[in-house]
């Protein structure tokens, strides 16, 4: 396989959670209805319970891979998802539904461990980051166009197609990486499957100041991300009346996301990963203390919010990939324990800030604004205390 073909599997492995996620905002609302839903914010639970299924087994998937291997477990999370998503087309009522949502998450977990420790088995160092920001780019890219997607599937169809065709598209990845995907762990790196060795590995990463601080910063601002997707439907329909435009302008941010992450792909091998996501932080965090003061003064005109709810989305494309490089950079040894440990941390935690989030929206956007600052302030104080105070500084010229 091919470097471009490589990069083009492992971003299609991590679209598929985009699209599991994005492809539903449109339907959420006749999900409620269908299945008796009257609470606004309660079918907000749709995308959550996959976050937790998502984010809690990536745990398991981090030291079987270690152990046999990255295509296996590979192969069998993505029979999970297409399972899980058959049967919720046909799911009778919300609670069953909500847990067949838990069920595709934890078949989607291998498809996120797998694709971040084959790319660390393959790559370290700025090229690392280089390869992830290409990565994110096209799972960013994904909420350009799922949205509508899923609005398309609505005006000819209903709720129940959209679990078809992610079924449909996961049955296309799974023969791809059947087919085409080599083992990318060396066999030096196999390690024993034992509750000892699992413990040991997991030791590494949470006592690695570095690995630990970036992943808990990575979870801080992941939680932001969550928290609009969470809330996107009400701020765009409720507080603004903009339903027909809603997919457009939901587009419109994932799309800077994934400009942002290309630009990220261009610029880290000049400038390294350090410089470009302190600098993208400390930006992150000025403007949402703008648009938190502007919210608390009063209503936001439309057109102030996308501005400044724009120029945070930018923001993300140089701080997600970068920070993931940084955290898995010195535990390359134990790259699926690594990356289960760092994905089980930042979707699952993540996730939980997002519905903490989008649970508090009381028709303005002041929470929203609240937990943006809110956790890109925590992330500030989480790298500071990964770099003991000092920002911007090259650890080595490949970092």
């Amino acid at each position: 396989m091919g470097r471009a073909e490589f990069i083009a599997l492992a971003a299609a492995l991590m679209a598929l959670n985009a699209l599991a996620i994005d492809v539903m905002l449109p339907a959420l609302q006749q999900i409620g209805a269908a299945l008796g839903v009257e609470d606004e914010n309660s079918r907000q639970f749709v995308i959550t319970a996959y976050l937790v299924g998502f984010g809690g087994a990536q745990l398991f998937y981090g030291p079987i891979t270690d152990s046999f291997g990255r295509r296996g477990p590979l192969l069998i999370g993505l029979a999970i998802y297409i399972g899980a998503a058959v049967a919720a087309a046909f799911a009778p009522t919300f609670e069953l539904l909500l847990a067949l949502r838990v069920l595709q998450g934890v078949g989607a977990a291998a498809t996120r461990v797998i694709a971040v420790s084959a790319i660390r088995d393959v790559f370290g160092g700025r090229r690392m980051a280089e390869v992830l920001s290409m990565v994110m780019m096209v799972f960013m890219a994904i909420p350009v166009i799922a949205p509508s997607l899923g609005q398309l599937i609505m005006i000819f169809g209903d709720w129940h197609e959209i679990f078809v065709l992610m079924a449909g598209l996961a049955l296309i990845v799974a023969l791809w990486s059947g087919l085409r995907l080599p083992e990318t762990l060396d066999p030096s790196h196999r390690r024993a499957f034992s509750l000892k060795i699992i413990m040991e590995g997991f030791r590494f990463v949470v006592t690695n100041r570095i690995a630990l601080c970036y992943t808990l910063a990575t979870t801080a601002i992941f939680g932001a991300l969550f928290g609009f997707i969470n809330s996107a439907q009400q701020i765009y329909v409720d507080i603004y009346g903009l339903g027909a435009w809603f997919p457009i302008l939901f587009a419109i941010g994932a799309g800077l996301m994934a400009l942002s992450s290309f630009t990220n792909s261009r610029f880290v091998g000049r400038f390294g990963m350090r410089r470009l996501s302190h600098g993208a932080l400390l930006t992150f965090l000025a403007t949402n203390a703008l648009w938190l003061t502007v919210s608390l003064i009063g209503p936001v005109p439309f057109p102030l919010f996308f501005v400044l709810f724009s120029a945070s989305m930018f923001m993300f494309g140089w701080i997600g990939p970068n920070f993931n490089s940084i955290a898995m950079e010195p535990l390359g040894h134990v790259a699926g324990t690594a990356a289960s440990v760092l994905g089980f941390t930042t979707t699952l935690g993540g996730g939980l800030l997002g519905a903490m989030i989008g649970q508090a929206f009381d028709g303005t956007l002041t929470p929203l604004a609240a937990g943006y600052f809110t956790v890109s302030a925590v992330g500030l104080a989480l790298v500071l205390i990964a770099e003991r105070g000092k920002l911007f500084r090259t650890v080595n010229p490949q970092v």
